[in-house]
C-alpha cells in the first residue's frame, strides 16, 4: 500500500490543477464573451491579458506531465512556482485560496523531493 500512496499523492495534485484547466475551458466556451471575461477576471486581480493563455497552457501541459509521472521533479517544481504565485496575487481578495494554494505549494515540493513513485513514465527503464 505504502508503495501506492505517493504514486496516489501524484496523481490527485495533479488532478488539482487538471480540473481547473477544464473547468475555466468549459465556462470559456460556454459563453460567447467566455475567454474576453476570463481576461476581465484576470485584469481585476492585477494580472495582464497575457497570463490568460499562459496560465492554461501551464497548467495543462505540467498537470499532465505530473498525471503521468514524466519529469515529475521538474513539473512539480513549475507547478509549486505557480502555486507560490497564485497564492499571492489570490492572496490579496481570499485568504482561504492563499492557504491553500500554500498547501499546494507544499505538496509539490514534497513531490520535487520525491519524485520517483509508482505508476510513472519516468520508471520505464530505456533499453
Amino acid at each position: 500500500m505504502q508503495k501506492y500512496q505517493t504514486a496516489v499523492a501524484r496523481i490527485l495534485l495533479a488532478l488539482v490543477f487538471l480540473g481547473a484547466v477544464i473547468l475555466r475551458l468549459l465556462a470559456i466556451t460556454s459563453h460567447p464573451n467566455g475567454y474576453i471575461d476570463y481576461q476581465v477576471t484576470l485584469g481585476q486581480l492585477g494580472l495582464p491579458s497575457i497570463f490568460a493563455p499562459l496560465l492554461i497552457l501551464v497548467e495543462l501541459i505540467a498537470g499532465l506531465g505530473l498525471l503521468v509521472g514524466y519529469k515529475t521533479k521538474v513539473f512539480a517544481y513549475v507547478l509549486a512556482g505557480l502555486a507560490l504565485f497564485l497564492a499571492i496575487v489570490l492572496g490579496r481578495f481570499d485568504f482561504q485560496s492563499m492557504f491553500i494554494y500554500l498547501g499546494i505549494t507544499g505538496g509539490m515540493l514534497l513531490l520535487a523531493a520525491n519524485p520517483q513513485t509508482s505508476c510513472a513514465v519516468d520508471n520505464i527503464k530505456k533499453q
